[in-house]
């Protein structure tokens, strides 16, 4: 699974060393050596499981993005990570039920046990 590319739709394989790798930062990463570029590569696709090769010496056309065994397309925008920060909850600024202190008492609520006008309640 590459971390650079998260939609990564085959891995490729090295013409240096002969390893699998999903991307070229992937290999920079992993390999002691620099990527040898090469005219022609080869590619697994991910969703059939088999190796392909193509030529990249000639014009890439709409029908090399596909791959010849499944139809799978491969060329696709990459998606890359993207950090973010993210709050768990609600946001207590707009709904602060969340942080009262249910230990504090409020005297603003009236008790029949309270000690204040108890001889007007008893009459």
């Amino acid at each position: 699974m590459c971390k650079h590319i998260l939609n990564a739709q085959v891995s490729i394989r090295a013409p240096c060393c002969k390893k699998w790798f999903d991307c070229s930062q992937c290999h920079a990463e992993n390999a002691n050596h620099e990527l040898k570029k090469t005219n022609e590569m080869v590619f697994m696709c991910k969703k059939c499981r088999k190796a392909f090769r193509k030529d990249m010496t000639d014009a890439y056309e709409e029908a090399d993005e596909y791959c010849p065994h499944c139809d799978n397309h491969y060329v696709v925008e990459a998606k890359t990570p993207v950090a973010a920060l993210g709050v768990e909850g609600e946001d207590a600024r707009i709904d602060n039920r969340m942080i009262k202190d249910d230990r504090i008492n409020n005297n603003n609520s009236q008790s029949v046990f309270a000690d204040n006008d108890i001889d007007a309640r008893l009459g």
